[in-house]
């Protein structure tokens, strides 16, 4: 396991995407003033919630708030990037699946390659 250095990965997701024409915006306030980690867009439509947990305390518990926030926040996808790799999401993937939230997990590493099929995924046309 390998640990998540946010501030690096933050930056390297914002310069992805302004590569693929994108805009990233780092700690994005919601109309109801929560705060996801990353967003990304294209103009004004919202593509992809990131949240970046580097901490297993809580998890379940962070996830769900993870989902709700980025759901009440009108993105279509939210992905988890996290070194955990025994992260179960159980019955909180249900849920996401229940209120129409495309959640996916991820490892720090995989972060690059998923962004560059950003633009060619069904949340993100």
């Amino acid at each position: 396991m390998s640990k998540i250095k946010v501030k690096t990965l933050t930056k390297q997701i914002i310069l992805l995407a302004e590569e693929l024409g994108l805009r990233a915006v780092s700690e994005y306030r919601t109309p109801d003033g929560t705060r996801i980690d990353v967003a990304v867009l294209n103009g004004d439509k919202k593509l992809v919630a990131i949240e970046l947990e580097a901490s297993f305390k809580w998890f379940p518990q962070r996830l769900l708030y993870d989902v709700v926030k980025a759901h009440r926040a009108g993105f279509p996808e939210l992905w988890i990037v996290t070194p955990f790799r025994n992260a179960k999401p159980g019955w909180v993937l249900n849920y996401a699946e229940e209120i129409g939230m495309h959640l996916r997990f991820m490892s720090p590493g995989d972060v690059e390659k998923e962004m560059t099929g950003i633009t060619s995924s069904p949340c993100g046309t």
